[in-house]
């Protein structure tokens, strides 16, 4: 059986964050492959200076392109709407039979966990796989599999503001992406 797992988020921009806890978290668990999955609408955040899906997805297949165990998962977007992590995993699971499925989530949803829509359905469909994020509590009674990786103390929120003010993101974002958003005009301040 092919090991997957699934990475969502809204990847508003990805960066070196997501990088390193999708590289840890594929050789920890020896998986096949990670798809990194941005949603159309988040259920869990609110849609503040989010780019247009095209430009996320655009920036996601940018930053996992020197990987070839990561790929992007269009599923949420070409779906559109709000976005609920249960409805996906069971239309991937109906097209892929022969997976199995995990989906990762970073320390800061582990504890909300009890609010997700359908949670009890869900982790009794997939394995979910968490990793520590600081300032975050990384408790839940649902079962977790915890992968301890470094931690970085970084958020997309974080790098939109220093974008947004013309800091540098040096290291932080990758390069192609940078470019992209500098190319797209991206998070420049209004």
């Amino acid at each position: 059986m092919k090991k997957v797992c699934i990475f969502g988020g809204t990847f508003n921009p990805p960066h070196i964050g997501h990088l390193i806890m999708a590289n840890e978290v594929f050789h920890a668990l020896e998986l096949d492959e990670i798809r990194f999955m941005p949603n159309a609408i988040p259920p869990h955040k609110e849609a503040v200076d989010l780019c247009t899906s095209d430009q996320r997805k655009q920036m996601v297949q940018l930053a996992i392109e020197p990987f070839p165990y990561f790929s992007l998962e269009p599923i949420e977007l070409i779906r559109g709407g709000r976005s609920y992590t249960y409805d996906t995993l069971v239309e991937l699971q109906s097209k892929e039979a022969e997976t199995q499925f995990s989906f990762l989530i970073g320390g800061d949803m582990i504890a909300s966990l009890e609010s997700w829509y359908q949670i009890d359905e869900l982790v009794k469909l997939v394995r979910l796989v968490g990793v520590k994020r600081p300032g975050y509590e990384a408790k839940t009674n649902y079962p977790v599999l915890q992968i301890e990786v470094p931690q970085i103390d970084l958020s997309s929120t974080t790098l939109r503001k220093r974008l947004a003010i013309h800091q540098d993101v040096s290291l932080l974002i990758p390069e192609s992406v940078q470019d992209y958003i500098r190319q797209e005009k991206l998070y420049e301040s209004r």
